[in-house]
């Protein structure tokens, strides 16, 4: 699957590190990037149990989406999730992104059974506010 990510020229592979010890500690991606039309998908998300709850997600998001508006300029990023996992849900709330509406039976999950995707998503003009909320999490994350 890694390779696969990899050889994909549509899609910008990152991993997470966590400073203190320098172990990677998860990963993101940009996907289905469109530079022509300002657009991108992010996903293969994950992160280390052990991370959960502190500062990483936000953090890393925080990177990825400044990479996304400021240095490549796109217009326009989107996120979806399984309609069963709520606590990704949740966390997309959290970021600050607008959910947009569901896909019914969009895809198949690993187990054969059929999902339905919720979209989010964060535009442009929505990143200023949205890059200094998770600045003051990710500074009050750390603090704590």
């Amino acid at each position: 699957m890694i390779s696969q990510m990899l050889a994909d020229g549509a899609r910008r592979c990152f991993t997470v590190q966590r400073l203190a010890d320098g172990a990677v500690v998860g990963s993101t991606s940009l996907y289905e990037l469109d530079l022509p039309e300002g657009r991108a998908e992010v996903g293969a998300t994950w992160f280390d149990r052990s991370c959960w709850g502190g500062p990483f997600n936000a953090e890393s998001k925080l990177l990825l989406f400044g990479h996304a508006f400021d240095d490549l300029g796109l217009a326009r990023i989107a996120l979806r999730t399984d309609n069963l996992n709520v606590r990704s849900q949740q966390a997309l709330t959290r970021l600050g992104l607008a959910y947009e509406g569901t896909l019914r039976s969009h895809m198949l999950r690993q187990d054969g059974t059929r999902r339905d995707s919720l979209y989010y998503s964060l535009l442009a003009d929505e990143w200023p506010s949205v890059r200094e909320s998770l600045r003051t999490r990710v500074a009050t994350k750390a603090a704590s």
